[in-house]
């Protein structure tokens, strides 16, 4: 007759074994302990990867198809064709001998890389006063800065032309480069970024001596240029894509950036699609090569701020 002692001395071995859970049909369980998809779920997730990329990838090949058709190429047909049976550079001629191209790429490059600096430069000022820094009203900017982020932008836009009128800055890059110099959403980005330094090390870089400016130059900003690249390529992007801000401020045709100078292939080709499609990819072309380039930096960016999140 076994007692209660008799029954504590029973090894853990000796005890039941767990019932294997059997909830998960689509994974097995690996030699680490750690779920291991089968065939099925792997298949499931490449379906998954192949429609989302048909989504993404598929409106620029169409454009970069229908921009190579030549006059005799159906672009209605049905099934549509992707391979042109015709295929030209014609169409990207007529758009080069209907605009001006190069100036008006010139003068988005101009918006889209002062915007960039911009935007690095002053969200990261401001994301280590509101990451780093205690003052009376932090709180207080903090949520003025998340208040202009529940407003779409068309509700203040009025009030930039008016502040841009006033300024004399219409019809003039200046006036398309001012209201965003700076956005609300990268100086919370640098906020967040600088939070995740360590306190211990901007006190001991203050009490040995340093300035702001040092402080900013050899802590902060070795911290934060990760995440700084992300706001750098956003604002790029942001910039060279606007078209609605530079329409209103710009009326000088001689003024107009890319975006806005390609309104006139609507309006001289009227239904010549393939002629807009050419248009759409050489404004497209600086954006992918300038994404090609620095996309390391975009990854490595994100992946810091996460991280360190």
């Amino acid at each position: 007759m076994t007692t209660v002692e008799d029954q504590d001395r029973v090894p853990a071995s000796a005890a039941a074994p767990a019932p294997r859970r059997t909830d998960r049909p689509w994974r097995t369980r690996g030699a680490g302990g750690f779920g291991k998809p089968t065939r099925s779920g792997l298949a499931v997730r490449y379906l998954l990867l192949a429609l989302i990329l048909v989504i993404a990838v598929g409106p620029f090949v169409w454009q970069l198809s229908t921009s190579l058709k030549g006059p005799g190429d159906n672009i209605y047909a049905f099934p549509p064709k992707l391979i042109p049976e015709d295929p030209t550079f014609a169409n990207y001629g007529r758009v080069a001998s209907t605009i001006p191209i190069l100036q008006y790429a010139w003068h988005s490059l101009i918006v889209a890389g002062t915007l960039a600096i911009g935007n690095v430069v002053l969200a990261t000022l401001a994301g280590y006063a509101l990451g780093c820094l205690r003052f009376r009203g932090k709180a207080i900017a903090m949520g003025v800065l998340l208040s202009t982020l529940l407003l779409p932008g068309e509700v203040t836009i009025m009030s930039q032309f008016l502040t841009i009128r006033a300024l004399d800055l219409t019809d003039s890059l200046a006036g398309v480069i001012l209201p965003g110099i700076v956005g609300a959403i990268n100086v919370l980005l640098m906020t967040a970024a600088c939070r995740s330094i360590p306190q211990e090390l901007i006190e001991a870089a203050t009490i040995d001596g340093a300035s702001t400016w040092q402080v900013i130059r050899n802590v902060v900003w070795p911290s934060v240029r990760g995440m700084a690249s992300v706001v750098a390529i956003f604002a790029f992007i942001g910039g060279w894509d606007d078209f609605l801000w530079p329409l209103i401020v710009l009326t000088d045709p001689d003024n107009y950036t890319l975006t806005v100078g390609m309104q006139y292939l609507n309006s001289n080709f009227g239904q010549d699609v393939r002629v807009v499609a050419a248009g759409t990819i050489i404004a497209l072309l600086p954006i992918i090569l300038f994404f090609a380039v620095f996309q390391r930096f975009f990854f490595r960016g994100v992946e810091q701020g996460a991280v360190k999140g």
